[in-house]
């Protein structure tokens, strides 16, 4: 949500004429709260500037202040101009009237939603939910019945999550672009591959092993059988003390999906404790608290992310795509360090 903040014009406040101002294509469906209104007109204190398109000079955050201004008998009122289009402008009045003041309303924030769907339809249910204050699977029943689909200029299918990637909603469409991008430049890393793909690394990984093995880089249904079933074969990723290590449900399931379900991931953390050669030793102490922090549910990360506040939101974006870089490059060492000591075993 950042990119609707940083077209406002946060250096200079205009005076504008309360009567040029328009309320129009509020997000809040029953207008303004009258005691809301009256309750800011009889402040002592002055109302902070509010924010308008500058295009309509429709108000986008500071509707009850406008209206509280009219009842003081004020000409004029301090104003913030937004430079974008009106679909923009409308994210910004939610995500501004969602993060303070007066809340919206739970039919302001469905209807709020679904016309974003409709305006932004390649953003993802959880960047639309943090917008507007809502569940991100509320967000995806409301999309489930609207008739549109998320595509890209380009046709692929996929939605652009709160890091700004783009991922295909297919992930045979994320495999097969991957191959193509490994066939054209084999020396691209397993981050620049993911990264254009929209996949993890981890599958820009399989992809590869695969495209280097001759295979097609699609899983092939017998692949998904040899993966769940704990078949042998090249589909089968790990030696047997790897699996030994991982309850045999989780496992198959991280060979299936690349990754693990929160339950089996906390499982798998309380069992790594007990290796002495990790606790043991600094290094392992370490990692085993750094792997138990990030052992929490979705519904705990979705509160963590809710609670964001507004002027942290751009830093911490940053801070969480570097520590996934960090934990990406990890997972790469860690894992090429294990296929060299399994050829050297």
């Amino acid at each position: 949500m950042e990119p609707e903040q940083a077209q406002v014009d946060m250096r200079r406040i205009v005076e504008v004429e309360v009567g040029a101002l328009s309320v129009s294509d509020s997000p809040r469906v029953a207008g303004a709260n009258q005691d809301h209104v009256e309750m800011l007109a009889v402040t002592d204190t002055p109302l902070p500037p509010i924010i308008a398109h500058r295009d309509t000079l429709r108000v986008i955050d500071g509707m009850h202040r406008l209206r509280a201004a009219e009842r003081r008998g004020q000409c004029t009122i301090g104003v913030r101009f937004f430079d974008g289009d009106e679909a923009d402008a409308f994210v910004l009045a939610v995500e501004s009237n969602a993060a303070h003041g007066l809340p919206l309303t739970k039919a302001d924030r469905k209807a709020a939603a679904a016309r974003i769907i409709g305006s932004h339809p390649v953003w993802s249910n959880r960047m639309i939910a943090s917008t507007v204050g809502m569940a991100p699977a509320t967000v995806a029943k409301i999309r489930r019945q609207l008739p549109s689909a998320a595509t890209t200029g380009n046709g692929r299918r996929g939605r652009v999550g709160q890091d700004g990637r783009f991922r295909p909603l297919d992930g045979a469409e994320g495999r097969r672009l991957a191959g193509d991008l490994i066939a054209a430049d084999p020396g691209l890393s397993l981050r620049q591959i993911a990264r254009a793909a929209g996949i993890s690394p981890e599958t820009a990984r399989d992809v590869r092993n695969r495209v280097r093995r001759g295979e097609d880089p699609l899983l092939q249904e017998r692949d998904v059988r040899e993966r769940r079933g704990g078949g042998t074969g090249p589909g089968r990723r790990g030696s047997a003390t790897d699996r030994a290590a991982v309850p045999p449900r989780a496992a198959d399931r991280v060979a299936a999906y690349g990754r693990l379900p929160v339950p089996d991931r906390k499982e798998v953390v309380n069992r790594l404790k007990g290796d002495p050669t990790l606790r043991y030793s600094d290094t392992g102490r370490t990692l085993l608290r750094l792997l138990g922090i990030h052992a929490i549910s979705t519904e705990e990360w979705d509160k963590i992310s809710a609670g964001i506040p507004q002027n942290c939101r751009s830093v911490i974006a940053q801070l969480a795509r570097d520590c996934s870089d960090s934990w990406s490059q990890l997972a790469q060492r860690a894992a090429e360090h294990h296929a060299a000591g399994s050829v050297g075993a």
